[in-house]
């Protein structure tokens, strides 16, 4: 009986590595900082009573992580724009100040994209192909890979 409780404990305790092993077929979430590496294009953004064609009909925001230079840059579909990259694991920020260009901008999606950014303190990337930048439990921004 003891021999077999052994044997049991053995078997059980690499189960967990094989759930994890690469044969899944079944694509997740990820979280580390090395899925960020790459350009972004916003195609959606959270904001009440203003529609994403609205604030933008000429050109989308970009953002792009360039994770070993620990650095990120993009454009506003205005403005350009460059910092120091803050995320670790699942954690992310945009609220230590980094460059912005300041030419004058049509239309609130400048405003609304850069308070946004402000808010979001998590991300997600799904199949290597998209991006949620969340705030609290809601997701505030969605990109897609360039």
């Amino acid at each position: 009986m003891k021999k077999f409780f052994i044997a049991a404990f053995i078997c059980l305790s690499f189960l967990p590595s094989c759930k994890n092993s690469k044969m899944s077929s079944k694509p997740a979430a990820t979280s580390s900082v090395a899925s960020l590496e790459g350009t972004w294009v916003l195609n959606y953004l959270m904001v009440p009573g203003k529609s994403f064609d609205e604030l933008y009909a000429d050109k989308k925001p970009e953002i792009t992580f360039e994770v070993k230079e620990n650095r990120f840059s993009g454009n506003t579909s205005c403005n350009s724009f460059s910092g120091k990259l803050n995320a670790d694991g699942h954690k992310i920020s945009f609220r230590d100040p980094y460059a912005m260009t300041r030419m004058m901008c049509q239309g609130d999606g400048e405003n609304v994209f850069t308070e946004a950014l402000k808010k979001v303190n998590t991300y997600a990337v799904s199949d290597g192909t998209t991006l949620n930048f969340i705030s609290g439990d809601i997701a505030m921004m969605r990109f897609t890979k360039k």
